[in-house]
């Protein structure tokens, strides 16, 4: 204890101990107990213990309210870092060729209740996470470029139900995370938001949107549904991003807020998503149509394989299902092959029981503007290559859609 009595005293003489009895150098800015002591593992025995002596003997409880200790970095083989061995990864280096990002999104990745290991290979791999994150943003901003919340902004009870989906199924991906900063435990935490980007975003939700993003009219519900919903993901996405990547989030939300100039994302709080009475029911209906999708997608690989299809979009897709799948694929109508990202998609009620689902080549003809295989294409013949929705929507009323 003498010899870290010095250090294990700060708590008194610098947050100025319970109720500032002690004239601590920063009790005017700083309350005791402390929020927060961290420390390495070799501190357990160190300035942590003394300090839990001190201020149990003087006040009775500890001097800080949580506790959070790391281990060692070590390299990517567990060893040591050591100049004579050569295995030293200088922070400074790191930061100047790859950049401080990487280094704070591997800080962060990494469970730190443990030994650290660092080496190229794993930067490596933090460079394509953080790519991917990257990428994400940029799509997110690119379209909410042309958007104003507070003029275009789609009513919550008018927005397409995989737009509702979207928002409530982010607004769980925050819970998950607020609870994940609130105990330090931050590893899990970017992992969530790493599959959160490439899984429910990239993979699905984004994959879907585009068509209706790239293909309806500029102004119409359909994209301003989907704009809305992106303006909360993205505003959402970035705040829980900014304690990790500092920089980048920054960056993003000057643009994202170029006309009102924000001082900074590091005044805000996290984001409030517009309350959705039926947001359990919207997540249960769309994790099982998640998993039908993710199925169709298997049965298109499959008959890719055999060289009948290229993309999606030249399938065909018969799916059977029956109880509250058949209840759930209905419900979509004709937008269900948006989700699919089919060219078609038709539901059956079942006759034995079982989901099947059944992928053939697409006969029909490829509109050269939304790439869809429609028996309408040169419908309009002012226009013979694009399909019936496609000169709707640039020279018509617009197609009708309302779930996806």
């Amino acid at each position: 204890l003498d010899v870290w009595f010095d250090s294990g005293t700060t708590h008194a003489t610098v947050l100025g101990g319970r109720g500032q009895v002690v004239k601590g150098s920063h009790a005017d800015d700083l309350t005791w107990p402390a929020d927060l002591y961290l420390e390495g593992s070799d501190q357990h025995r160190g300035w942590f213990h003394s300090s839990l002596l001190t201020g149990c003997m003087l006040y009775g409880s500890p001097p800080y309210k949580a506790l959070p200790t790391h281990g060692f970095v070590v390299d990517g083989q567990g060893r040591k870092m050591s100049k004579s061995v050569g295995n030293v990864v200088a922070p400074q280096k790191v930061s100047d060729s790859l950049g401080a990002e990487i280094l704070r999104l591997w800080t962060a990745a990494t469970d730190y209740s443990g030994e650290l290991s660092i080496s190229n290979t794993i930067l490596e791999r933090v460079v394509e996470s953080y790519r991917r994150i990257r990428n994400t943003l940029k799509f997110l901003l690119g379209n909410v470029s042309d958007f104003d919340i507070d003029t275009q902004a789609v009513a919550l009870e008018d927005m397409f139900e995989i737009d509702r989906y979207a928002m409530a199924m982010t607004a769980a991906m925050q819970k998950d995370v607020q609870a994940w900063y609130e105990r330090y435990e931050f590893h899990p935490a970017v992992a969530r938001l790493q599959v959160f980007c490439s899984e429910d975003l990239g993979a699905f939700y984004l994959d879907i949107l585009k068509d209706r993003l790239y293909t309806t009219a500029a102004d119409s519900l359909a994209r301003r549904s989907a704009q809305t919903a992106l303006w909360h993901i993205t505003n959402g996405l970035l705040k829980l991003m900014a304690p990790i990547l500092s920089f980048t989030t920054e960056e993003a939300w000057k643009h994202l807020h170029a006309d009102s100039q924000p001082l900074t994302i590091f005044t805000e709080t996290f984001h409030s998503y517009p309350e959705q009475a039926d947001a359990a029911a919207l997540t249960e209906k769309w994790a099982r149509l998640r998993d039908i999708r993710a199925e169709a997608m298997r049965r298109i690989e499959d008959v890719r394989a055999t060289g009948k299809v290229g993309s999606s979009l030249a399938a065909e897709i018969d799916i059977h299902a029956q109880g509250r799948d058949l209840e759930w694929l209905q419900s979509l109508g004709d937008d269900l092959r948006f989700v699919l990202i089919v060219s078609r998609a038709t539901v059956h009620a079942s006759s034995d029981g079982g989901l099947r689902i059944d992928v053939q080549p697409s006969a029909q003809q490829k509109c050269e503007r939304c790439w869809h295989h429609r028996a309408d294409v040169g419908s309009n013949t002012d226009h013979p290559t694009l399909c019936g929705r496609c000169s709707d929507n640039l020279f018509g009323d617009g197609e009708a859609r309302q779930h996806a």
